[in-house]
């Protein structure tokens, strides 16, 4: 059996979600829709990792079984390239181990979320970064930054994936960095995230850094023991930016 390991990135402006769904444009629609166009007899690609509608990706990972392909793995990626949409595309593809499991085999993901501060609308910038307005403390963003490495139960900060899934996971990076043009990046990786963890703890972490809460108070949230302003993110500053495996993918 021939299984591939493909990297996607995309603009995930005008994708409903990485996710096959009925009437909806996705990027698991979209790759696959690729796949048929090139001989391809599957019925469905495997995923790492569900995204959201209108958040973006550089480090997407699927794959997918294509016994029907004879051809060098090189050869499959401009194949598949030259059939996807302008928004996706294949950076990197590699045969895999058979048993490989992109969601299952992973052993952390890592999120990277944009957002800069001024009080006029910048469209351009706008379409992959949030625009806040006051301006942020830094000191106060690295600060709650550091209350989420570990492992604790981010029920606060999101749903669990599954009916009878746990909220708890670890985190082994959470930091913002300040880049030259003015930009706040945070960087989040965990064995695992929540649904829409992410986008509530950059929101819960701005708010903080706006005065509207204290870092205290997300220690004690983590605990159960204290309520948290509600509030997400906006979607179009996230992308999943690393999905990390050990030796199973290596064929």
């Amino acid at each position: 059996m021939a299984r591939y390991q493909v990297i996607l990135a995309y603009d995930g402006a005008r994708f409903t979600g990485s996710q096959r769904q009925a009437n909806s444009r996705t990027v698991q629609g979209e790759l696959e829709n690729a796949l048929h166009q090139i001989g391809w007899m599957g019925t469905s690609v495997i995923m790492a990792g569900r995204t959201d509608t209108g958040v973006h990706a550089t480090g997407q990972v699927a794959a997918f079984d294509f016994n029907e392909w004879s051809h060098p793995a090189d050869r499959l990626l401009h194949a598949l390239n030259a059939k996807l949409p302008a928004d996706l595309a294949v950076r990197k593809i590699k045969p895999v181990h058979a048993d490989f499991h992109p969601r299952f085999d992973a052993l952390s993901r890592a999120y990277r979320y944009r957002l800069f501060c001024e009080p006029i609308r910048d469209p351009l910038r706008e379409r992959f970064a949030w625009r806040l307005w006051p301006r942020l403390d830094g000191d106060a963003l690295n600060q709650t930054a550091e209350v989420f490495l570990g492992t604790h139960d981010f029920a606060s900060f999101g749903s669990a994936t599954s009916e009878k899934g746990t909220t708890t996971r670890t985190v082994t990076e959470s930091e913002w960095r300040r880049k030259p043009n003015g930009e706040w990046q945070f960087e989040v990786r965990a064995d695992a995230f929540l649904y829409r963890m992410v986008r509530r703890l950059v929101f819960v972490q701005a708010a903080v850094a706006q005065g509207r809460g204290l870092v205290e108070e997300v220690q004690l949230a983590l605990k159960g023991q204290a309520k948290l302003p509600a509030g997400l993110a906006p979607a179009h500053g996230l992308s999943l930016i690393d999905v990390e495996y050990g030796s199973l993918n290596r064929k």
